[in-house]
């Protein structure tokens, strides 16, 4: 069946993708913020290139590259700060984004003030809102997509959440939405402010006040910038130790990047290679390659992920890998039933000969050949809705595609582009009619045995999601995709020569859902009464 050749030959690489894109989203997010840093902080020493030589920015002409101390500097800070412990780091960045707060909304009320006093000069420009088109404003989400991946970096801390079923979705959608808002605000403030083409692209926000007279307020704005882009950058180193601590857990990567530290609970060795890593990128690298790369690795994996709930929703796995701590119990359940089956009638007591008399009444029973028509019958049913719901998501993946690719290219003719944007939305809407007719599995909201959160509005949500992110990863840059291929491919190579044979799952004991319920439950109600 496809769907199950999906998930039971795929699934771990897919999620080895998944994992790898997350190393390159955090390492390169974090190095892309810190190359931010160096210009704000110029300015506090009278303008662009002030800073003292040893922290400014040096070119080398042999090379063609711009080196960036400061930016490796405080990325080496940050890692130090993270390594202390996770009450210390968030305790700092709780006080930072409580100062960054202030200043953002400071930004709005005194924006908003300038804007009416000079008639919001940055509307009225010849060219127009929208310069670029939709097509130019998607383009610039794509590449600025970076700024979001604080979010899902939450996620990557639930070992040391409390009651993460219920803190980490409430954290991340009230975050989400007080972020948002506040991006938003302040970027229709600063455009009404400065007209495009006249911002500074290394400190926008500053220079729209500087422009005004307000000299007081650029340093304000950029001591806010400061604090917000050391925020970013500790969100952004925070969790990929993390992420590095649960593929070695895994066996896909070697066991040195699970050492967790015994005084400060942190995996400090995995923290420390990671400011190393990030460190040296900002050294060299300039933060428009970074922010490509970062908002590929981001869109990739929030992608395969909206595309893995759609699978798990409707197709999920007939068997799911039993952990190793539970194989015991399965194998003693199993031990069991053998010799429960093995045993005569009259050798137990009247309680266990009653039990399986009622299982061979119950055997007879589902011998009949009218119950045994209709699990035929319901079993083939099940069959069938699996085998159109797989086809409904390859359906929705392949329109997706089609209709992104050719609304995205300029080299096709205008006809040509409307028939294949009119077949892959075709495709499109087919799946997703498709998928809201059928039903979702029954095992759906099991699976996985986790409970808390799931993921509202399926089929509509995820197609959406899965449909944006498509397009906003097309939109990139062909320079931003080739370096992107290159570390995917270094992945591909470590997962073949090391992840795959070191894996746990290498010799994990695959169960059915019902004995996976039952073997769970045993194992909860065990542990109670312990």
């Amino acid at each position: 069946m496809f769907s199950h050749f999906l998930l039971t030959f795929c699934s771990p690489r897919v999620a080895w993708l998944i994992g790898w894109a997350l190393i390159l989203e955090y390492t390169i997010g974090g190095s892309a913020v810190a190359r931010g840093i160096s210009p704000n902080l110029a300015l506090f020493f009278g303008g662009p290139n002030s800073l003292p030589w040893i922290l400014a920015r040096h070119e080398l002409p042999w090379l063609d590259v711009v080196v960036d101390p400061c930016a490796a500097a405080l990325v080496f800070l940050v890692t130090a700060l993270l390594c202390v412990g996770i009450k210390e780091s968030t305790f700092v960045q709780g006080i930072v984004t409580v100062l960054n707060c202030c200043v953002m909304l400071f930004v709005i009320i005194a924006g908003t003030y300038i804007g009416f006093q000079t008639g919001w000069v940055g509307y009225k420009v010849s060219g127009g809102f929208l310069p670029y088109g939709v097509n130019g404003m998607l383009a610039g989400s794509a590449t600025v997509f970076f700024a979001y991946i604080g979010f899902d970096s939450v996620a990557s801390t639930a070992e040391e959440v409390r009651n993460p079923q219920r803190d980490l979705p409430l954290g991340i959608a009230t975050s989400l939405t007080i972020c948002c808002s506040l991006y938003m605000l302040v970027s229709v403030v600063i455009v009404g402010l400065v007209p495009y083409f006249a911002m500074d692209p290394d400190t926008p926000i500053s220079s729209a006040f500087a422009r005004h007279g307000m000299q007081w307020a650029m340093y304000l704005v950029t001591s806010g910038a400061v604090l917000a882009l050391c925020s970013t950058l500790m969100g952004s180193l925070l969790p990929q130790p993390r992420i590095l601590m649960a593929m070695a857990r895994d066996g896909l990567l070697p066991s040195f990047f699970s050492d967790v530290s015994e005084k400060t609970q942190v995996p400090v060795k995995s923290t420390i290679i990671t400011g190393i890593c990030a460190a040296s990128l900002a050294f060299f690298m300039d933060v428009s390659q970074l922010a490509g790369m970062v908002s590929v690795g981001t869109l990739l994996a929030f992608t395969i992920v909206a595309v893995s709930i759609l699978i798990l929703r409707y197709v999920p796995p007939d068997e799911v890998p039993l952990p190793s701590s539970l194989q015991t119990s399965f194998r003693l359940s199993q031990e069991c039933d053998e010799e429960k089956v093995g045993s005569p009638l009259g050798d137990g007591n009247h309680e266990q000969g009653t039990s399986e008399i009622k299982d061979v009444i119950v055997v007879e029973s589902i011998n009949d050949p009218l119950i045994e028509k209709q699990l035929y019958a319901n079993k083939l049913d099940e069959l069938n809705r699996r085998k159109t719901a797989a086809r409904s998501i390859a359906s929705v993946c392949v329109g997706v595609l089609i209709l992104t690719a050719s609304a995205s290219v300029t080299f096709l003719p205008f006809l040509v582009m409307c028939l294949f944007c009119v077949f892959g939305g075709l495709l499109l809407l087919a799946g997703l009619g498709m998928l809201s007719w059928i039903d979702q599995d029954d095992g759906r909201h099991s699976f996985g045995h986790s409970g808390g959160f799931i993921c509202p509005f399926v089929p509509l949500l995820p197609v959406m999601c899965i449909l944006i992110n498509t397009y906003l990863l097309i939109n990139l840059g062909g320079g931003t995709w080739m370096r992107v291929g290159v570390w995917l491919v270094m992945g591909v190579f470590v997962y073949i020569f090391y992840g795959r044979t070191h894996s746990s799952l290498t010799d994990v004991v695959y169960v059915s859902l019902a004995q996976a319920n039952e073997i769970y439950g045993s194992s909860s109600s065990s542990a109670f009464v312990a």
